[in-house]
């Protein structure tokens, strides 16, 4: 589909179909190509304020009017706290999509890989152990007693061991969580996040672990919610949702109270909600105000919790996800999340992309060099709508003549089991 976009909402990844109205600039007469963020700064600099985009072949364009609450009124807990109420227009981005330094300018944190089928193993097995002391965790602090943070810290190890063996297998096996076990599962995967993105941002070792347990602590005020308005199927009454909000604080007192948690960590449970235009909870912060670990925390928390399937919501795609935070003005530390899209990547493990081909396939890893040429396992002929033979795809490789011009919704497709595709290494 041709649509009309205004050049603050272009985004890279968009395909260039033409300029729109009677613009003109030299370097666009051609037609028909992938915008990157130089292209998006050219068009923005001569003056363009409209261009043509084709979604059949690059990003959509989401307008105000698209990013919508999710279920019926009043919104449940994830929909009022987790996504903006009255989306805004993204400013004009500046997001680089190949690798870039780090934000803070420190070097970022590399360490040789395995490969991704032996990480995926040993990531479901500290999945599976990591449920259990979450599960715990929550239990002592639900019956009253006293949650020492440190008790997280072995189990912040082994996940920021395998995030630096091989950063995709953790992240991607933690997303298949099963609503059921949301609350707990969503700590392990914030904490997961949380340390891929401070190794992205190049933090020291200490506030890598210090980020880890961050995630992992970030929601223990869940603890002391009423189960039936936290497990709660549907959406929440507006004094349901008044009691939800209180979790931060009551994750905050928690660990006052029970002494030895990390300044960062005890802030990051408090103010993961607030937002950097100051709408956020439950302080209001604007700006620096919020510190750089809970700006953290808020992309992190968000971003697994929208890729998540809950009772009241189905997941968005998780290359949809990143697309969709970034057109969510004020929500975010713009910076942060740049940094957070480089960590998981443009098109995350799982995501579901169309190729130029019109062969569709599913990400597997990312690969070494640019975001844009991820390895991707292709089964799908698009055009003809019949399935092709397995193959995997490294598209940084010289040979490749193929390339990624889009992404799919598997609303669209409806594929079964999807996951199986990208997780069978």
């Amino acid at each position: 589909m041709i649509k009309p976009v205004p050049i603050a909402h272009a985004l890279p990844g968009m395909w260039f179909h033409r300029l729109g109205g009677s613009g003109y600039h030299h370097a666009f007469v051609r037609k028909g190509f992938l915008l990157d963020a130089r292209d998006i700064e050219l068009l923005a600099e001569g003056g363009v304020d409209e261009l043509l985009i084709d979604t059949d072949q690059g990003l959509d364009y989401l307008p105000e009017g698209d990013v919508e609450s999710l279920s019926e009124t009043p919104p449940s807990e994830a929909e009022q706290v987790e996504t903006p109420s009255e989306p805004e227009k993204a400013a004009a981005p500046e997001l680089e999509v190949s690798e870039a330094p780090p934000v803070l300018g420190a070097p970022a944190i590399v360490v040789p890989r395995s490969s991704m089928d032996e990480e995926i193993h040993r990531a479901r097995k500290l999945y599976s152990e990591g449920k259990e002391k979450v599960v715990a965790l929550f239990n002592d602090a639900r019956l009253g007693n006293a949650v020492h943070a440190d008790a997280v810290m072995p189990l912040v190890d082994e996940i920021n061991a395998s995030v630096s063996r091989h950063p995709d297998a953790l992240l991607s096996v933690a997303r298949l969580k099963t609503h059921d076990e949301y609350t707990y599962m969503h700590s392990v995967a914030v904490c997961a996040l949380m340390v891929s993105l401070a190794r992205r941002l190049g933090l020291p070792d200490e506030q890598v672990r210090e980020a880890g347990a961050a995630g992992m602590l970030h929601d223990l005020g869940k603890a002391a919610m009423p189960i039936g308005v936290l497990n709660k199927p549907g959406a929440l009454t507006d004094d349901e949702f008044k009691i939800m909000k209180a979790h931060p604080t009551r994750g905050w007192e928690m660990l006052r109270d029970s002494g030895g948690a990390a300044e960062a960590v005890m802030d990051v449970a408090l103010h993961h909600h607030e937002k950097f235009d100051g709408t956020g909870y439950p302080h209001n912060l604007q700006g620096d105000a919020i510190s750089l670990m809970a700006r953290m925390g808020a992309v992190c928390d968000v971003y697994d919790a929208i890729t998540s399937n809950r009772p009241y919501k189905k997941a968005w795609g998780p290359a949809e996800s990143l697309q969709r935070m970034f057109s969510w003005k004020g929500h975010f530390d713009e910076l942060v999340l740049k940094s957070f899209i480089r960590s998981v990547g443009i098109y995350p493990v799982g995501s579901l992309v169309r190729l130029e081909s019109d062969r569709l396939g599913v990400i597997l890893e990312q690969g070494d060099g640019s975001l844009l040429e991820p390895r991707v396992r292709i089964f799908f002929n698009a055009r003809k709508r019949e399935p092709v033979i397995i193959k995997d795809l490294d598209l940084s490789a010289k040979d490749c003549n193929d390339r990624i011009v889009g992404i799919e919704s598997n609303d669209k497709w409806n594929f079964p089991n999807l996951e199986k595709l990208w997780l069978a290494q």
